[in-house]
């Protein structure tokens, strides 16, 4: 339990260095989130996208496995109800089996730059989840945002080919998989947040990053068989190693902490940075083109993510922090 549920109050210099720190989290996050896909794509130039992903939850569950230990050692708070348990073990298939295979899925069939922009369209879907799940209300300005995102998204979408023409290019069928896979993962980030109400961050995440694991290898290994071992470069065993500590565990590790700490919808500005950053590196060191559609389309999907997350209502630090 945090010092809130505890005592019922903070001081207000605790209050602002917990939200800060929660902010800084988010930023962080989203940093390295923004280094993701192109990790991805180098390891998918030597195996599967079953594989590729396997691989990058293994080396995530290495990483988690200090955090489990401790808490193993350690176990503080309320105890996991049966009805807790099947919220993780939901949470935990939508956020990576189902999440991340057909959001790689979708990179094998596009450009890293492509990838990167639909992600901007993940904080509308966040401020429009809270909408629909949490009874939190848009007004005329966040309608217009989120009308704008869905248009900068369709425009990505224009700037691809039709499946049948896929190559080293974006695709229409690579593209929309991208979108399909953020929507799923909005379920995961609600319950996530959910869970965190009552058990710590670090335990979720811990908890979430192994289980998901455990569903990901029965699945890759019964369909696409043991992953390759023999003949894979030194450099896809880095982007490996860096996908899976450097942009799951820890990503998702200070995500989880950050929310719990600040207002999801005001915490998604900082999910910006990942598609930024992801499209400059697509750019700039695999040679990714954007034609006039994805630019004015990206621009629109960022545009409507600031607003939304700028213009986010107060909560009282009681409600942020329970």
């Amino acid at each position: 339990m945090t010092n809130v549920q505890k005592t019922g109050r903070m001081t207000g210099g605790q209050t602002r260095r917990l939200t800060w720190l929660g902010y800084g989290s988010c930023a962080m996050a989203g940093c390295l989130w923004g280094t993701g896909f192109y990790f991805g794509k180098l390891a998918l130039r030597e195996m599967s996208v079953g594989h590729m992903v396997l691989y990058r939850f293994l080396f995530a569950s290495l990483g988690m496995l200090p955090v489990l230990l401790v808490s193993a050692l350690h176990p503080t708070g309320p105890k996991w109800s049966a009805r807790e348990w099947r919220t993780l073990l939901i949470a935990a298939a939508l956020g990576i089996p189902i999440q991340f295979l057909l959001q790689f899925a979708g990179l094998a069939r596009t450009t890293v730059s492509h990838a990167s922009l639909m992600v901007g369209t993940m904080p509308v879907l966040l401020a429009l989840g809270a909408t629909i799940w949490s009874g939190e209300r848009l007004d005329r300005i966040g309608w217009i945002a989120l009308a704008g995102s869905t248009v900068g998204a369709a425009l990505i979408v224009m700037g691809g080919h039709p499946a049948s023409a896929a190559g080293s290019g974006p695709t229409l069928a690579g593209d929309l998989l991208v979108v399909l896979s953020l929507t799923i993962a909005l379920g995961w980030i609600l319950l996530n947040k959910h869970l965190m109400e009552v058990h710590s961050p670090l335990t979720v995440t811990a908890y979430g990053i192994l289980s998901g694991t455990a569903m990901l290898a029965a699945w890759v290994v019964t369909v696409d068989g043991p992953p390759p071992v023999m003949h894979v470069s030194r450099t896809a065993w880095l982007a490996l190693a860096a996908s899976g500590v450097l942009c799951t565990a820890t990503t998702t590790l200070l995500w989880n902490w950050g929310i719990h700490h600040v207002p999801a919808s005001r915490a998604g500005v900082f999910l910006n940075i990942e598609p930024a950053l992801g499209s400059l590196l697509g750019v700039e060191l695999l040679g990714d083109t954007l034609g006039p559609f994805a630019w004015v389309g990206g621009g629109l999907i960022l545009a409507a993510a600031v607003t939304l997350t700028a213009r986010g209502q107060k909560m009282e630090p009681e409600v942020i922090l329970e």
